[in-house]
Formats: C-alpha cells, sequence, structure tokens
C-alpha cells in the first residue's frame, strides 16, 4: 500500500525529520523500542548489555514520563538535575560490581540527599535546608550503581503533624493519587514512593515504615513492599519517627526487584551502630537473591491469624472469595497452613493508644526530630518548636486552617522518656513477646499470613479495619506485601507475609512462590 504525502507536507519534510529527532532525542524514541510499562531491573540491564539503551536514555524516558503524568498523580516532589550526569558517570564503570547498574530510584522525601536535592518530609518548613550529605542507604545505592532521579512525594512529617490531613498529602507536593482510582487514597506516608512505581515513573523506589507505611501503599498501589527488621537498613540521615520502630525498604513491581534493592541497602553503618550492629548477624552470606524460589512455599509453615484480620473480608465477597483461593494456591504450593490463629492480646496491641505504643513514639519523635534538626549545617528551623511556628506563620503555604497541627502541638507538650514512657515501651516489648513471638514459636511458623486491604476498606466502609502491620512495628519485625487481587472498584489490595526478626531469607522465598504462582499484578491504565 502506497503512502501518499500532499505536496504542502513534503516541503516541510525536513521539518517533520526534524521534529522526529527532537522526539528521538527527549527519549520518545527509545521508549518505542524499549517499552518502559512494567520493565525490571533484569530487563533494564539485559536492554544495557544489547546495547539497546543507556542509563542517560533510561534516565530521559523516565524524566519524560514524570513530566507528563505527574501533574495528574503528585507522586514526584523533584527531579535531581545531576541525574543526567550520574547516569553519565555510571556509564563508563564497571557494571560487573554494580548489581543496580544504572537503575533510576525515587527516594521517599524523608531520606537524606546530599546537595542540590531538599529532603524536606514534605513539609515547606525544610525547603533550603542543607543535610548532612547522603544517608547511609543513598550512599550504599550510589555505591551499587543506581541513580537518583529524584525525591518522592509523602504524606506531611510521616503522618505525625496532624489529625485530618489525608494520607499522600503534603504541603510541597499537594495530594498524591493512587492511579488505580483516585477516589482511592494511596495510602501510608511512603505514598509517592508507591505511587510512582506503580505507575512506572521509575524502576523502584524506597520508602520508609515505622507502622505501615510501606506495606499499606504497595498493597494500595498493587506493589511489592519489604519492610526489613529493625536495623537491617541504616536509618542515618532519614528524618526520624522512632528510632525503635524506624526501618527503610524497597517498593517495587515484582518481587525480585525488591529482593535486589534490599540486597544493596541492608548492613552496617556508622551513622546507625547500634541498631546495624545489632542485626548485621542475620544478613545471609551470598545475600538475598539466593531465595528468589519458585518451589519457596514448600514445606513452610504458614500461620493464618484469621481474627481480626479476615473478620474485615466479611463486607465483600470478591475480597473474601479472593483471599479463599489465596490460602488454597498456598497448600497447593506445598505450605502447610495452621489455620485459624489469633495472637493474644491483639485488642489491645491493635489499640494504639492501650498498647502504649501512641505515648512512646510521640516522646521517641520529639527527641529523634530535635536531634536530626539541630546539627544540620544550616536550617530555617531547628527544633520541633520551631516547625510548629513556622505552620503557624504560613497557613496559605501548609494548610494550618484546614488540617491543623494537632498531633505536633500534643509532642511538643512530651518532656522525652518519664515513667509513663517507660511503661508504655516496657508493655510494647511484652506484648510482642507473649504475642506473635510466642504464637510462631508455639505453633513453629515460618510466617504468618494476614490480608492488607486498607485502601479497599477505606473506599467501601469509610474505616481501614485492622492491619498486621501494627504487629509487626511494635516489636521491629519484618514484613513483604505483594500484590492480592483488586476489589470491585478496581482498588488494588495486598497479602502481608510477617516473621520474627531475621526471618527475610524465608519471608521472601514465601513471596516470590506466591507471586509467581499467582501473577496478579496489572498496571494501572494511566501511563500504559
Amino acid at each position: 500500500m502506497a503512502i501518499s504525502i500532499s505536496p504542502f507536507r513534503l516541503k516541510q519534510l525536513p521539518i517533520i525529520i526534524l521534529e522526529l529527532l527532537l522526539l528521538w532525542n527527549v527519549g520518545y524514541g527509545r521508549e518505542r523500542e524499549f517499552k518502559i510499562a512494567e520493565a525490571t531491573i533484569a530487563s533494564i540491564q539485559q536492554a544495557f548489555n544489547n546495547g539497546d539503551l543507556s542509563p542517560q536514555e533510561l534516565v530521559e524516558i523516565y524524566v519524560n514520563r514524570i513530566n507528563k503524568l505527574n501533574p495528574t498523580l503528585r507522586a514526584v516532589l523533584e527531579l535531581n538535575p545531576a541525574a543526567f550526569a550520574d547516569a553519565s558517570i555510571v556509564q563508563k564503570r564497571n557494571r560487573a560490581s554494580r548489581p543496580l547498574y544504572g537503575i533510576p530510584i525515587l527516594l521517599k522525601d524523608n531520606i537524606g540527599t546530599a546537595a542540590p536535592l531538599n529532603t524536606t518530609a514534605g513539609s515547606a518548613a525544610l525547603l533550603g535546608a542543607a543535610s548532612r550529605g547522603d544517608a547511609g542507604v543513598v550512599a550504599r545505592l550510589r555505591d551499587g550503581g543506581a541513580v537518583i532521579l529524584g525525591k518522592a512525594s509523602m504524606s506531611e512529617w510521616a503522618s505525625f503533624r496532624s489529625f485530618s490531613a489525608p494520607a499522600g498529602w503534603c504541603a510541597r507536593g499537594g495530594q498524591g493519587v493512587n492511579p488505580y482510582n483516585p477516589a482511592a487514597t494511596p495510602s501510608g506516608s511512603s505514598s509517592g514512593s508507591a505511587i510512582a512505581v506503580a505507575a512506572n515513573l521509575a524502576a523502584v523506589s524506597l520508602g520508609t515504615e515505622t507502622d505501615g507505611s510501606i506495606l499499606f501503599p504497595a498493597a494500595a498501589q498493587s506493589l511489592v513492599g519489604i519492610k526489613p527488621t529493625v536495623g537491617l537498613t541504616s536509618r542515618a540521615g532519614v528524618i526520624p519517627i522512632s528510632p525503635r520502630q524506624d526501618t527503610v525498604g524497597p517498593i517495587a513491581r515484582t518481587v525480585e526487584d525488591a529482593v535486589r534493592v534490599l540486597e544493596v541497602i541492608v548492613g552496617y553503618d556508622a551513622g546507625d551502630s547500634e541498631a546495624t550492629a545489632a542485626v548485621a548477624k542475620f544478613i545471609p552470606r551470598g545475600g538475598y537473591r539466593q531465595f528468589l524460589r519458585r518451589r519457596g512455599l514448600k514445606g513452610k509453615r504458614l500461620g493464618v491469624l484469621r481474627r481480626p484480620f479476615f473478620d474485615f473480608l466479611s463486607g465483600s465477597h470478591i475480597v473474601r472469595a479472593a483471599f479463599q483461593a489465596h490460602l488454597q494456591t498456598l497448600r497447593d504450593e506445598g505450605a502447610i497452613v495452621v489455620d485459624n490463629l489469633e495472637i493474644s492480646n491483639i485488642s489491645i496491641i491493635l489499640d494504639r493508644s492501650k498498647s502504649g505504643e501512641v505515648t512512646a513514639l510521640r516522646a521517641e519523635f520529639k527527641l529523634a526530630l530535635n536531634a536530626y534538626l539541630a546539627p544540620l549545617p544550616s536550617s530555617p528551623v531547628r527544633s520541633l518548636a520551631d516547625v510548629i511556628a513556622f505552620n503557624n506563620a504560613n497557613p496559605l503555604k501548609e494548610k494550618t486552617k484546614e488540617y491543623g497541627q494537632g498531633v505536633f502541638e500534643l509532642i511538643q507538650q512530651t518532656t522525652g522518656i518519664g515513667p509513663l514512657e517507660r511503661q508504655a515501651l516496657a508493655q510494647l516489648a511484652r506484648l510482642s513477646a507473649e504475642g506473635l513471638e510466642k504464637l510462631m514459636k508455639e505453633k513453629r511458623l515460618d510466617a504468618v499470613v494476614a490480608p492488607e486491604v486498607t485502601a479497599a476498606l477505606q473506599l467501601a466502609t469509610g474505616s481501614g479495619g485492622a492491619a498486621v502491620a501494627t504487629v509487626l512495628a511494635i516489636g521491629g519485625y519484618p514484613g513483604i506485601v505483594v500484590p492480592a487481587g483488586f476489589d470491585g472498584q478496581g482498588v488494588p489490595f495486598g497479602i502481608c507475609f510477617g516473621g520474627l526478626k531475621g526471618s527475610e531469607p524465608a519471608l521472601i522465598e514465601i513471596a516470590y512462590g506466591f507471586e509467581q504462582a499467582t501473577k496478579i499484578r496489572i498496571p494501572p491504565r494511566i501511563g500504559r
């Protein structure tokens, strides 16, 4: 079939060619050759090896997608102006010794970076502050060959400022949007990290979790999120909530990609010496990728935490049927499913005021934040009191009238770790020892299993229900969430596998085995 070109268009042919070359130069030509949607680390690096793509070209592709989709999704606060130069430097280095060679990564905005990137926890109060350089995990990413693409949005101050501000909102970026259903919450404070990966604005991202902030948004965006054992990854250079509960972990589209990132960021860091030294014994010789076993579920003893976590599924026959099928899949894949289990004192654990978690976190946050802010090379604020004053002085920027800062004001009244806080900490330790630890040891479990359906429940009922993330949070335990399905309104939900400290190898085997047996993730329509 012949293609005819009008005389007018023929005269414009040089212009058309120039336009095509310009599109090629900004990455669109490469995007047609290399399918960026759902690209994995392995497929990206294979394209590098084949000469089909370069790290610089990949950065261009992602920057173009961010420029196109971010005005709608509000997932990225700022791009790294040095990303292209960094990709060029990476391109000249030895690939064999850098497992994340050329992989662009977005960082949650509370993870410290050297200039020119800001580190603000989503708040205008820290714009222009000079951090003390790259956080420990960022230094490891760079050493591993990754390219820092920019900063992902987040729930401002990791949801610790306000009682009413919605998940995914911050003053710097506005309201983050769940790409599967804009009416649904993006969930958790690592919201931008998850939105961006779900919409293929980055290969992978880093989030942080104190209580649910990796597991929730990963499930809500049909992603894999790994909440590592506290101390397995360094928190040095990360704007803190609680040194006792904070952890840094990957958010990715596949278990393999999440594990590849985890493998790079774990390890001892002098900047977080006490925590990282205490759990370094758990890091396996040979790394974590060796546990990506297709038959990883075979022989694993999995405890199903029916009450109260499955109780909330009764409102949706789609979600309930999905989890019945998933439990059968676990059995079919060779797991020993120990059903109808309940953690001792679970009602107290899930009531964060009764458990002591709220009391402990508020006191810990004020101490940790003041310790972070005071020694910064330069900063508009040096304490929590300064941040409160900034918010009051800038009500339009910070939406102080709309959302307030009631949590901050209560935290400011704390006076350190006194008798009440010590009592709370002792109770949290006791609840963990007599709860998850006792159950897992008595039942000889490799992991516990529970739904993570917060986003779907909130849209359907207005309440997020109970989440196993709190059980894992108060004990510093690890968890992995994997895509488990979509409700009737297209909102993703996940399945969570949790274990005792250092159980990442077993959890990876279980999560990978489940993922490979189900392959549930579907990308959102936006940006396909």
